[in-house]
């Protein structure tokens, strides 16, 4: 009995972490789906601030809905960070540290782009504004703090690139992670690098290269819930026959 203790003290916490992690992230991704490109893209039209202020007014309850769930992807994304680390740290805990690190400074960066958001609420909610600004110039104001906040989000993104970078080379390296899996999360990270460093150079006239090269990180949260979780030991590839 008393040798079966450690493998139980090793083996739950890596398997927790796993399922944990790999769950989060496909509960990240339908959230950030519908915040992003349903709540808040689904009601701005590019360049017509009198339209967007339209739809956003009819559908208020719909922005902030959007807004609590970018949130709650910052709030997953604090446990997925955990995770992940937990997950990696046989292979490097320095490294594995620092991606965790870049993680949650990408997170601390999107809650303030977030936050960008409530400025169209507030703005088109108290009729006290329009004593200082006409309609026209309200409506371009939100719509400025709209594009002030997909700004900082793509800015944002480099970072998270950066810590898909080192996650890729952890899984690669690990020897119980796929090496094409660690490939496809360098090609991931790559792709929000360059569209980070792309929307600042280039702004206006950037086409997202994240949209072709996001596939590691849905296979990153498959291979975490399916098989992550049957390691059988830290740092160790073999796993349980079930």
């Amino acid at each position: 009995m008393s040798s079966a203790s450690p493998e139980v003290t090793v083996e739950r916490p890596i398997r927790t972490a796993s399922i944990t992690a790999g769950i989060g992230l496909l509960f990240m991704a339908a959230l950030a789906g519908f915040g992003k490109f349903v709540a808040v893209d689904g009601l701005v039209t590019p360049g017509d601030a009198a339209q967007t202020a339209r739809d956003i007014t009819e559908s208020a309850g719909l922005f902030r809905l959007g807004i609590a769930s970018l949130f709650l992807v910052i709030a997953l994304d604090v446990v997925v960070a955990w995770g992940l680390y937990r997950v990696f740290s046989p292979v490097s805990r320095n490294l594995s540290l620092i991606a965790a690190a870049f993680r949650l400074v990408y997170s601390g960066v999107f809650l303030v782009a977030i936050g960008q958001l409530f400025g169209p609420l507030r703005l088109f909610a108290d009729d006290a504004y329009l004593g200082v600004f006409s309609v026209d110039q309200l409506n371009s104001q939100a719509l400025l703090e709209i594009a002030a906040f997909s700004d900082l989000w793509m800015m944002s993104l480099g970072l998270f690139g950066i810590h898909l970078l080192a996650l890729g080379y952890l899984a690669y390296r690990s020897g119980y992670v796929p090496r094409v899996l660690g490939v496809l999360l360098v090609i991931a990270g790559l792709g929000y690098v360059i569209d980070s460093f792309g929307v600042m150079l280039y702004p206006g006239g950037w086409t997202d290269v994240s949209t072709y090269t996001f596939l590691g990180e849905f296979l990153l949260a498959l291979w975490l819930v399916i098989w992550g979780r049957r390691v059988t030991s830290i740092g160790s590839p073999e796993l349980n026959r079930e």
